[in-house]
């Protein structure tokens, strides 16, 4: 598997969460929630929705990070959610480096049961960790649940399997979208101020011309080099690009001239998030973003 890439800034060491006597006692493995239900912690509540799929009200689900303006590349876990994850019976995370905060914890645990998405994706070319972009692998990390779930809840498995056979089926229809654009718009140029959306884009057989220099750096939160800014820019004000791919959850003041300078030119804006926007689900949200950058192409 290929190195993932580093996070913007480092997280803070977890270690220390269950050194306390009152931290430790409440680190302690359980085997299920108070009403016998296995119970799934997702490090972000993109994979919070994938499990809840499949879980339906067979299984507990709980999402470490929850709010939309959350950047989960720098989030610094609390002692509570280094215990909800030693917890658990089956812990859902990213994985890559993008979600570090969930490895850091679960070091100290034997035996946990997991679910890691970016080691189910396998060995890429392309090192991105944005996996849950991916329908592919989102669809395979939905059978690992319900493949896990079963062996915690025998009795339920049928209804595990039945659940993740239905999500991949409205996978499907998000994957249908990004093959109209391919089909229609094939090889269109577009940009980005980060490499978020990257596999949607490779799904849409789009173009990214953004200098990589200038995303890596957004993505690490620090300053692009002045031909980087320069290029971008210039992308968007000669409109050699159709849409920018906008991540609005982590905007600072090189990104939003960017966003700036697009409008001025007329170039539409697509804006994606890194965790789910208020009262959408995962199916719903990917295929907003996928008929997002279908509308800004035509």
């Amino acid at each position: 598997m290929p190195a993932p890439l580093a996070s913007r800034t480092a997280i803070a060491a977890l270690g220390l969460a269950c050194a306390t006597a009152v931290t430790l006692t409440a680190c302690g493995n359980s085997d299920s929630s108070a009403d016998g239900k296995p119970t799934v912690v997702a490090s972000t509540n993109v994979w919070g929705s994938v499990a809840t799929a499949v879980a339906g009200d067979s299984a507990s689900v709980e999402s470490i990070i929850k709010d939309p303006s959350a950047d989960p590349h720098s989030y610094e876990s609390s002692p509570s959610d280094a215990a909800a994850l030693s917890d658990a019976d089956l812990v859902v995370y990213n994985g890559g480096g993008y979600d570090q905060f969930v490895p850091k914890v679960l070091d100290s645990t034997k035996d946990k049961r997991t679910v890691d998405a970016f080691d189910i994706a396998g060995n890429r070319t392309d090192k991105n960790e944005h996996v849950f972009y991916d329908v592919t692998t989102v669809d395979a990390v939905a059978h690992k649940i319900a493949d896990q779930l079963s062996e915690l809840d025998p009795g339920n498995a049928k209804g595990y399997a039945d659940r993740a056979a239905a999500f991949e089926s409205k996978l499907r229809a998000i994957s249908d979208i990004t093959a109209t654009i391919a089909k229609n718009h094939p090889k269109a140029p577009v940009a980005q101020t980060e490499p978020i959306a990257h596999y949607m884009l490779t799904a849409a057989d789009v173009d990214d011309l953004t200098p990589p220099e200038f995303e890596d750096a957004i993505e690490e939160g620090t300053d692009p080099s002045p031909n980087a800014v320069a290029t971008t820019r210039d992308l968007l004000s000669t409109k050699k690009v159709r849409a920018l791919v906008y991540n609005s959850q982590t905007e600072d003041k090189v990104t939003q001239d960017i966003k700036s300078t697009a409008e001025s030119a007329g170039v539409r804006i697509v804006q994606v998030t890194e965790t789910l926007p208020d009262g959408l689900d995962y199916i719903a949200w990917q295929t907003q973003n996928a008929q997002a950058l279908a509308a800004a192409l035509e």
